[in-house]
């Protein structure tokens, strides 16, 4: 699963929030800052897992924050371990 958010997304925690939220469930991705203002999470693991972990961070507080969230899934490539924030 790759979601990239939109709207206030930067500078308000919400890389860090989004790791915290990750810790509880099994998914293994990474979360980052783009140049033009956006967020990505990749996240790779079963179907329900992901589902629950992307309605968890809207749930965490962060939902004020989206003002849009445009989602893509694809195979996982197997190739990510654990949930890490990059650049």
């Amino acid at each position: 699963m790759m979601i990239h958010y939109s709207g206030r997304v930067q500078g308000v925690g919400f890389r860090y929030q989004t790791h915290r939220v990750a810790a509880g469930f099994e998914v293994a991705g990474t979360v980052r800052n783009l140049p033009d203002g956006r967020v990505e999470l990749v996240a790779e693991g079963e179907e329900s897992e992901l589902a629950g972990f992307r309605e968890a961070i809207r749930d965490s507080g962060l939902r004020g924050f989206i003002r849009n969230e445009e989602v893509a899934w694809s195979d996982a490539r197997g190739d990510l371990r654990g949930f890490v924030i990059t650049s």
